[in-house]
């Protein structure tokens, strides 16, 4: 997996309308009585067509890049999710993630704090993400895995794999049989 690196000293104008536009949005859903026709239309019109049927997200929601967040069907995402979208971050269908878990695709350069280093991010298809999680740039949570509550994920999880602590190991591997 290629790392992509990205300078924040030469931003566009037409990039910073985007990221200022996304900003206001996040604002306006974090500020918006859920679960409302107008909390609904907030969403939609910040994710776009990058959300899922049948998904939703809790305010309140941070980030940045949400044009690299890509949310499958029927995900339920907890209020405090922190997406740090750069290096792009993909959510399959019926992912659960709790409340307070951090998506951080993008990091700083050791050397130059004004580049970004960024990996994506791949959530595989029935995860569940347990509150207070972290999960590093360039991971990728495998099919009906679980992550423990306040794991720092720093390497990828295998499907069915249940990791917990800091950094996150394998404690045991559920029995895909079981699985619809």
């Amino acid at each position: 997996m290629e790392e992509l690196r990205v300078d924040m000293r030469e931003r566009t104008p037409e990039e910073q309308a985007i990221y200022d536009r996304q900003a206001q949005l996040m604002f306006k859903l974090n500020h918006t009585m859920p679960r409302t026709e107008e909390y609904m239309g907030v969403l939609k019109e910040l994710f776009e067509d990058r959300i899922g049927e049948g998904s939703y997200v809790a305010a309140p929601l941070g980030g940045a890049a949400m044009e690299k967040l890509v949310i499958g069907k029927h995900c339920f995402i907890n209020s405090n999710l922190l997406a740090m979208s750069r290096g792009g971050i993909t959510i399959g269908d019926n992912v659960q993630i709790a409340g307070n878990v951090q998506l951080l695709s993008n990091n700083h350069d050791s050397y130059d704090r004004q580049i970004l280093t960024c990996k994506p991010i791949v959530i595989k298809d029935g995860a569940w993400i347990g509150a207070g999680a972290t999960i590093l740039s360039g991971v990728t949570i495998g099919k009906f895995a679980i992550v423990g509550a306040a794991s720092v994920v720093t390497h990828d999880v295998g499907d069915y794999e249940v990791v917990v602590g800091s950094p996150a190991r394998v404690i045991k591997t559920l029995d895909a049989e079981k699985f619809k």
